[in-house]
Parts: structure tokens; C-alpha cells; sequence
């Protein structure tokens, strides 16, 4: 009997773990979705009636223990905003220890292995220095940052509007990312011990992108590449928090500098199931990014 405990659940990322475990729910495996509030989330939740929301939340070490009792695996992923990362992953490794937890699926981004100043470097290290069998998977960049982070430029202005200049990056469906997840977690054994770089087909700049997205979406699409410092002040002025622009100038800026990520074909070998393409997440996600 297996027991999962999907933590990051109500995220796009653990929506879709959820998602994919629910197409083919089994006698013998018991989905739990672990949430901060349980009452918050249930309507959230009730396209998924086979699966039960715990209490958990990564930042209050009391409710690890509850959450991991009795479960054979887990799925992790680094939250925003959690202070000293690293240090509390080496916590909750150490509780799934203790609670005989049997395997542990860590998210962790592209190139995490070689970015020692990065906390997913850190958290890797935690998880596979933690002694319960773990895989590792490293996405590349989100095609869903479109309707989310990115959003607002391209609902209100027709704009793609970042310092990434004429850089090539490697995207990845967070669709995928779920299935991936889910067949690991199925069947652990035969993932013991790895760590996959998960990426579609494609490497395209945003210029490619914005192509992409104004034949999908029926209307012109630009995109524009300031530099940092004029990022910086737009998006000051537009009130985004001073930390989140730092990190948006470090994610596109300096890949400008760096050779273009190779793509895998890691979600193929996993799933049996070729990665979706960004004209296909365009057409799909067409209702939200309008």
C-alpha cells in the first residue's frame, strides 16, 4: 500500500502531481495533498475528490511529523520565500527518516548540480545526504511563468518585457513535470537514485516566443529587452517587490552570458509520452493569458 504525500500541492506544479496521480487512481495508493489550511483549500481541491488534504507547512517543523506518518513517499519542492532553506529540508529529510518514509522526489531546477549559490545546490545535497532513497528532478524554464509571473505584461500590454536580450531557453510544461512525478512516485524503485533534467523539445528566445504566442492568442505580441537598470525602475514603479525584480534580472539577464541548456528527453523515457510544445500550451492555456 502506498502512502504520497504531494507537499506544494495547491502550486502549478503540485496541482499537476495531483492531477496526474488522480487519472488512474489504484486500491492500493492513498494521494494526501499537503496544505497549510485544510478548510482553505478544499473547494480548491474538489476537482480531486480521491485525494485528502493534510496539515503541513514547510516553515513550522511541528507539522512534519503528523503530515509523514505512515507515508511511503514524498514530493518536494522548494517554496517561496522559505528563510533558510537548506537547513529546514535537512529537518524534513531527517522526519521522513524517522517516519520510514521509503522515497523522496525533490524538485529542483536546471543545472541545480553546477550552481553551488543557489539553495536548490543545498537542498540536493540535503535530500540525497538524508538516507531515504530520493530522485531528483531538475525542469527547465516554465512555459505556466506565461500565466503567472509574466501575465500582467501580456494581458495588459501586449508585452513580453525582459532583460534576456536575444538569450535561448530551454522550456518545459508544468503538465509534464506532474507526470513525470507521479510515474516516479508509482513505481520508486526503478528511479532510485537519479536525477533527470526535464525538458520539452524546444529552446526558443522570447522574440520566438512572442511569435508563437501572437499566432496562438489572434493578437500582435511584442517583446521588449531593456536593460537591468531600466527593468529595475519599470518594475519598481509598477510595484513589484524589490526581491522578486533581482531574481527576475538574475534568471533572464545573466542567461544572456551562459551557453543554452541542452534539451533531454527525459519526460519521453519516463512517461512514454513525447513533452507537450509551447504552441501547444499557448492553445491550451489561451483562455488565461487573454
Amino acid at each position: 500500500m502506498k502512502r504520497l504525500l504531494i507537499t506544494g500541492a495547491t502550486g502549478n506544479v503540485g496541482m499537476e502531481v495531483l492531477r496526474s496521480l488522480a487519472v488512474t487512481p489504484t486500491d492500493d495508493v492513498t494521494v494526501l495533498a499537503g496544505v497549510r489550511d485544510v478548510a482553505r483549500v478544499q473547494p480548491q481541491l474538489r476537482e480531486l475528490p480521491t485525494v485528502t488534504p493534510v496539515r503541513f507547512d514547510f516553515a513550522d517543523a511541528s507539522t512534519y511529523e503528523p503530515a509523514l506518518r505512515g507515508v511511503t513517499g514524498v514530493f518536494l519542492l522548494l517554496p517561496a520565500g522559505l528563510p533558510d532553506a537548506p537547513r529546514r529540508f535537512g529537518e524534513l529529510v531527517a522526519a521522513a527518516q524517522a517516519a520510514g518514509v521509503q522515497h523522496v522526489v525533490y524538485m529542483s531546477v536546471q543545472g541545480a548540480e553546477d550552481m553551488r549559490l543557489i539553495p536548490h545546490h543545498r537542498i540536493e545535497k540535503a535530500v540525497m545526504q538524508g538516507g531515504v532513497p530520493y530522485t531528483l528532478l531538475r525542469p527547465a524554464y516554465f512555459m505556466q511563468n506565461f500565466n503567472s509571473t509574466l501575465r500582467d505584461d501580456l494581458v495588459r500590454r501586449n508585452l513580453i518585457y525582459l532583460p534576456a536580450g536575444q538569450a535561448r531557453f530551454t522550456l518545459i510544461d508544468v503538465r509534464d513535470i506532474g507526470r513525470v512525478a507521479a510515474e516516479v512516485l508509482r513505481q520508486p524503485t526503478a528511479h532510485a537514485g537519479q536525477a533527470y533534467t526535464l525538458t520539452g523539445t524546444e529552446s526558443l528566445t522570447f522574440g520566438e516566443m512572442a511569435v508563437t504566442l501572437t499566432q496562438g492568442l489572434g493578437r500582435p505580441i511584442r517583446y521588449l529587452s531593456p536593460n537591468p537598470l531600466r527593468f529595475f525602475l519599470t518594475k519598481k514603479r509598477q510595484g513589484t517587490a524589490t526581491g522578486f525584480i533581482l531574481i527576475m534580472i538574475l534568471l533572464h539577464y545573466l542567461a544572456r552570458f551562459q551557453r543554452t541548456a541542452p534539451t533531454t528527453d527525459w519526460v519521453q523515457r519516463v512517461t512514454g509520452q513525447a513533452p507537450l510544445t509551447f504552441a501547444e500550451y499557448v492553445r491550451d492555456y489561451r483562455a488565461e493569458l487573454s
